[in-house]
């Protein structure tokens, strides 16, 4: 069911395994997060952000003394930060995240479509973060609602499950979404699941897919940058730095000439088999972070080596960078407060999930628990020891007794230098 890298994993984010060797992004904050602090004015989010990575799991945040009730054994766990952006946390929210997506998804086909943005609204996108994003957010969701019920494609609600990711593997900006969407729809009238008219000859078989990518391209395009000369219209936007000479309307009208000229990077990919092919997809994909701490490798003569898949050849190569411009690359991700990075449209927004979501489930005959019966509470020591069939609770020197919390450690404040 899951290998045992995967299992080692998700023991390591929990942090029932022993403390690990392996470098950390924490690692490289803690050691040159001071300087660079003081090289650069950062705006609160971005301290915010360094300060919890720095403390995550420290004596900073306090945590428990758990002792084997057998061996005797003691091992002290301290408190993750549970920061957003923090590459070690995330692990307990996107376990909730899975169990309560349990119950949405339907016993059908889904895609994979992936929206990217041009590398030319790059640089307006990082000093406009939440307006772009929320442009971002808007024409793509609206884009395959609207295929979804033009009767050319499909006649029909679909579900969309949109994911932000605004970094790429070299963590420069690269905002893109990653979208779940189901191969087919709830009809008009409520009475039927309607699939894709549409098919292609694959291995001489026909297989369904969703919308040609050209076509949802045309439109994502389209409705994004009339969101933009909305804002533009509005005042919304900033233009500061290497954007300053945008904010004239002879510059921003040539800027978006180029950007409707311009064929946008749109993927449908290959279909999942269904709710558990999807649900193992977003299982390691909607909750990370502009990089994770298994592809960090060394800190070396004054530089931070990390790997990287470069998709031009589609080859995994070693990065080096200088540790400021590895925290400048990694701050550059950090989102706006308040911000989603994961939302719901069609038959999974929650203004249907009562009623479209369930019209569709009563159709394709699933199954619901009655609404009467409260959720039991979320056990992270259980959910892991049915994904994995590893016990956290179980001693790890003697392999008998239960691990118990003995001792609660309270959180240690730093002692600010003097003289």
């Amino acid at each position: 069911m899951n290998s045992p890298q995967r299992s080692k994993r998700l023991r390591r984010d929990f942090g029932v395994s022993a403390q690990s060797s392996r470098l950390e992004v924490a690692d490289i904050f803690r050691a040159y997060g001071p300087a660079y602090r003081a090289a650069h004015d950062l705006p609160l989010p971005h301290l915010k952000v360094m300060s919890a990575i720095e403390k995550c799991r420290t004596e900073a945040l306090g945590g428990h003394v758990d002792e084997c009730d057998t061996c005797g054994y003691r091992h002290p766990f301290y408190n993750s930060c549970r920061n957003r952006h923090c590459p070690t946390c995330g692990a307990l929210e996107r376990a909730k995240w899975l169990a309560a997506r349990q119950g949405d998804l339907l016993p059908v086909m889904y895609f994979h479509v992936v929206l990217t943005l041009p590398d030319d609204l790059n640089p307006v996108a990082l000093v406009n973060q939440r307006v772009i994003y929320r442009i971002l957010f808007r024409a793509g969701s609206e884009a395959l609602q609207a295929l979804g019920r033009d009767p050319k494609h499909l006649g029909g609600e679909i579900g969309v499950l949109a994911t932000l990711h605004t970094w790429g593997q070299n963590m420069l900006d690269h905002p893109h979404l990653h979208c779940i969407v189901t191969g087919g729809g709830l009809s008009a009238d409520g009475q039927r699941w309607v699939l894709p008219k549409k098919a292609k000859k694959k291995n001489g078989r026909r297989k369904k897919f969703f919308i040609h990518v050209n076509v949802i391209s045309d439109l994502f395009k389209k409705k994004f940058l009339a969101y933009l000369q909305e804002a533009y219209d509005s005042g919304d936007l900033k233009f500061v730095g290497k954007t300053a000479a945008l904010e004239s309307p002879e510059a921003f009208k040539k800027l978006k000439a180029a950007l409707y000229a311009k064929k946008w990077v749109t993927y449908c990919k290959a279909p999942f088999g269904g709710p558990e092919q999807v649900l193992a997809y977003l299982a390691g994909y909607t909750h990370r972070v502009a990089i994770s701490n298994h592809r960090l490798i060394k800190i070396e003569g004054g530089k931070v080596f990390f790997k990287w898949r470069d998709y031009r050849d589609g080859k995994t190569k070693v990065m080096r960078l200088e540790p400021f411009e590895f925290i400048r690359r990694f701050l550059m991700h950090v989102l706006p407060g308040n911000f989603y990075k994961i939302r719901y449209y069609g038959i999974w927004s929650n203004c249907h999930r009562k009623t479209k979501l369930k019209r569709c489930q009563e159709i394709l005959g699933v199954a619901t628990a009655p609404e009467a019966l409260p959720s039991p509470a979320f056990n992270w020591e259980d959910w892991l020891c049915e994904l994995t069939g590893i016990d956290p609770r179980l001693c790890p020197k003697c392999g008998k007794g239960r691990m118990v919390t003995r001792e609660i450690l309270p959180a240690v404040k730093a002692v600010p230098k003097t003289g």
